[in-house]
């Protein structure tokens, strides 16, 4: 765990969960998959979403899923 995970609050730790339980249904995946695929290569959660957390959580579920989607495809993570 690095420190940005380390450090975040709860409105960042409950967008994180919000992001993993909307992508695993848009997957049809199960969450800790999905949580692993998002922390392994690449490290989308830290150096996307939490990264991105204050523009990010202003956009809806449908955005912020297929904009997720889209770069787990980019970098390789899902086909």
């Amino acid at each position: 765990m690095n420190n940005q995970t380390a450090e975040m609050n709860s409105d960042t730790l409950l967008f994180a969960v919000f992001c993993i339980e909307g992508i695993a249904e848009y997957l049809n995946r199960d969450e800790t998959e999905v949580y692993k695929l998002l922390t392994g290569k690449g490290d989308i959660l830290d150096t996307y979403i939490l990264r991105h957390y204050d523009a990010l959580h202003t956009q809806g579920k449908e955005y912020i899923v297929e904009e997720l989607a889209a770069l787990m495809k980019k970098e390789g993570l899902i086909q």
